[in-house]
């Protein structure tokens, strides 16, 4: 079977968004929780760049190693999900996930804060697969209609992509080589590009330290 993963090219993303706003209204996504976030580094600086961020689906999930009464399971596909009527809001999977993927509505304090809410990769939950609860409890099963999550389809810069692992792999390959050749197309010479003027040594130029 194949693995699903998320990829986002931080070389892509203009941070417009468009993710995001895919996934609360595909989704229905409850007030206070986002499923997806853009995250800006180095803001108004040199080397600023956004990235898309959601439950990245880890192959040893550290939210699943954590939680207490087990209401994660990862499908065949590699994906994590999680059962909301197992779910205590216990808040242990908050911590335990680096991407802060796991939410919870923003009132009150664990244990009466309700269940937790992640992003599902468009797959739906352990409900019937189409019923109304299961789009009620964890919003729309695209996969189970043949289609990718929204929120990588609506990513007008291709940013954003989802799907086999594999695939993502080779297009993140293909884009690493076809930048490293953009700059001889256009006539960069890369042996004198980072080369600087030495005081003192007018008209010369002397190897970058």
């Amino acid at each position: 079977m194949a693995k699903m993963k998320f990829y986002c090219d931080a070389e892509r993303c203009i941070e417009c968004n468009a993710c995001v706003t895919a996934c609360k209204n595909e989704n229905e996504v409850p007030w206070g929780i986002n499923r997806r976030r853009v995250v800006t580094i180095k803001d108004g600086e040199p080397g600023e760049r956004s990235l898309s961020v959601a439950c990245m689906h880890c192959s040893d999930a550290p939210c699943q190693a954590v939680c207490p009464v087990d209401c994660f399971y990862t499908t065949e596909d590699g994906l994590v999900l999680h059962d909301k009527d197992t779910c205590i809001g216990c808040g242990y999977c908050f911590y335990a996930c680096p991407f802060g993927a796991p939410q919870f509505p923003s009132a009150g304090a664990f244990g009466s804060r309700g269940k937790m809410d992640k992003c599902t990769f468009c797959a739906g939950g352990p409900e019937e697969t189409g019923s109304s609860d299961e789009h009620r409890k964890y919003g729309a099963n695209r996969l189970a209609e043949g289609k990718l999550p929204l929120c990588a389809e609506m990513c007008s810069t291709k940013a954003l992509l989802a799907g086999d692992a594999d695939v993502l792999s080779d297009i993140y390959r293909k884009r690493v080589i076809n930048r490293g050749a953009a700059a001889l197309e256009w006539g960069v010479n890369l042996d004198k590009a980072n080369v600087r003027h030495t005081p003192g040594m007018s008209g010369k130029a002397s190897s970058k330290s």
